[in-house]
């Protein structure tokens, strides 16, 4: 059985810096791409980051040039480094792949959700 679980998420001040993992285990017989997604109080979850099997990157505007999304193929797990961190960032942080699992289809698998807060 296919699982995604995150970690690192919690309580920061506006400008610190978390990182956020995320590991795929099971029987996994390609990963395409995995990304990060957040979704804040009364709003819809939004794509913050991909990477691909190719190690393409893409990032939401509104964290381009202070989030990173790296890739341990090996180990099946991703990270994002998230620096100058804002307020407006607070929100539950999700991962998701995109993957064939033996015996099954492609499809989309989520986490279960870290929480990041940015509050002085």
């Amino acid at each position: 059985q296919v699982q995604l679980v995150e970690s690192g998420g919690g309580l920061v001040q506006p400008g610190g810096s978390l990182r956020l993992s995320c590991a795929a285990s099971g029987s996994i017989l390609v990963i395409y791409s995995m990304d990060w997604y957040r979704q804040a109080p009364g709003k819809q979850r939004e794509l913050v980051a991909v990477i691909t099997t190719g190690g393409s990157t893409t990032y939401a505007d509104s964290v381009k040039g202070r989030f990173t999304i790296s890739r341990d193929r090996a180990k099946k797990t991703i990270s994002l480094q998230m620096n100058n961190l804002e307020p407006e960032d607070t929100a539950v942080y999700y991962c998701n792949a995109d993957l064939l699992p033996l015996g099954g289809s492609r499809s989309a698998y989520w986490g279960q959700g870290t929480q990041v807060t940015v509050s002085s």
